[in-house]
């Protein structure tokens, strides 16, 4: 796990036929985001019929990796097969793909793994496990009986028999992506449903058997994976395992042409600060478009990440949780949405913005790290009993120095004199 913890911000890649249709269908705005197919309850005839159309002549996995790279992520997870069953890459168990079903005609995962060898970016491997609507045998529980099935193309749910998909679809499959493709960092399962114990082991036996280095996330299902998964939300506290957050730069996984609203560039950095306090990763999602490019609204939160890291990064990458993930600056406290859960289109992260402080730890140095506080002078009371050895308080950001003082009630900032205007900024407390 030592990389993986080290890393701490990772591109998702949701990209798929639900790309081409933008989020419409038919001339409306489609229900369900990039699981339309279910949600409009589409024959797979129909569906499959997107491929004809689908030629993301804008694709250049050098350029998608550089744009991960320069915002500084250091891996990347590609979705190799969505709920829709369609393969994103070369697969020779299944001609449902975008080099057999698309004037495309290309493998766009050989070319990403080639971009991400070459700039030193791991990369890892979405793939849906207990969801496929292109199979016959994919029976689902969520939320209840069939809730998440293919029902319209194959009805009889009990007639289902998953071993068979396992064993026709999925472990064919996941040979070919350990075995075509070079070092694989990651794979990331979604979507477990009916899948049981035994078939998890086995599943996991045939990954290491493949590629011992691969980490597997806790959707492999049955307590099998090797970190957990916390989707669209944010931990209450620091989690000792390790963890990672997944969650969207606008409010649609996949490209949606109707999705404007995007997280501001700086409640995006908040969250990644927030989740790095408490010990996780952050996998911030990117809907490439039909053309196969980043849509022209990921560039602003692009930008300002690249911006940040480069003065900041050293707060974020290979630390540790403090003996506190943070405190509070104000009585005001971030409101976090507690609706259900819901698949489709979810989003609970909080949008509001509260002056408070999370930290990171490295070695002797804590990194306060002040989200959204215009004040100069303010106490540090997490520091309380934990002031003596501390020598120096500078601005990470420029290097200068900040006058403090310890006192019984914690550490006491009294002059901060900032380079930037950005409102997360970082002071290096260093002990001897």
């Amino acid at each position: 796990m030592a990389w993986f913890r080290e890393a701490k911000f990772g591109l998702f890649i949701h990209w798929g036929l639900y790309s081409q249709t933008a989020g419409e269908w038919k001339g409306h705005p489609v229900q369900g985001g990039e699981h339309f197919m279910l949600y409009e309850r589409i024959p797979l005839k129909e569906y499959a019929r997107i491929a004809d159309d689908f030629n993301p002549v804008g694709f250049d996995a050098k350029a998608w990796v550089k744009a991960a790279k320069r915002a500084g992520m250091k891996y990347i997870v590609y979705t190799t097969k969505h709920h829709d069953g369609f393969a994103m890459y070369r697969s020779a168990c299944s001609d449902y793909n975008i080099v057999k079903c698309t004037p495309f005609g290309r493998d766009p995962l050989k070319e990403l793994a080639e971009a991400c060898k070459e700039e030193g970016i791991r990369l890892g491997l979405y793939y849906s496990l207990g969801r496929d609507w292109e199979d016959p045998d994919v029976p689902t529980n969520w939320p209840v009986k069939a809730g998440r099935s293919n029902t319209w193309d194959y009805p009889d749910e009990d007639a289902k028999q998953l071993p068979r998909y396992l064993e026709r679809k999925v472990k064919p499959q996941l040979r070919e992506l350990l075995t075509n493709y070079g070092e694989i960092a990651i794979l990331w399962f979604d979507t477990f449903e009916m899948v049981n114990k035994q078939q998890s082991a086995e599943l996991r036996e045939l990954i290491h058997s493949l590629q011992p280095g691969c980490l597997i996330n806790n959707r492999i299902g049955n307590g099998m994976g090797d970190y957990v998964v916390m989707e669209q939300k944010l931990s209450t506290g620091i989690i000792k395992r390790p963890w990672e957050a997944c969650m969207t730069m606008g409010r649609n996984w996949g490209y949606n042409k109707f999705d404007t609203d995007y997280k501001k560039p700086d409640v995006m950095i908040r969250h990644l600060v927030d989740v790095v306090s408490k010990g996780g990763n952050l996998l911030l999602n990117i809907g490439p478009n039909q053309l196969g490019r980043f849509p022209e609204l990921t560039k602003p939160g692009l930008d300002a990440f690249h911006d940040w890291l480069k003065r900041n990064g050293e707060s974020i990458y290979a630390v540790s949780p403090w003996h506190v993930y943070g405190e509070a600056l104000t009585d005001a406290v971030e409101n976090v949405e507690q609706k259900a859960f819901h698949d489709a289109e979810y989003d609970g992260t909080p949008k509001e913005v509260v002056p408070d402080v999370r930290y990171t730890r490295k070695g002797n140095t804590v990194f306060a790290i002040v989200r959204h506080s215009a004040e100069k002078s303010f106490l540090l009371r997490s520091f309380a009993g934990k002031t003596e050895g501390i020598h120096e308080v500078t601005l990470l950001e420029n290097g200068k120095s900040v006058d403090w003082k310890a006192t019984e009630d914690g550490l006491r900032i009294e002059g901060i004199r900032r380079s930037h205007s950005f409102p997360i900024y970082v002071l290096k407390v260093e002990y001897l």
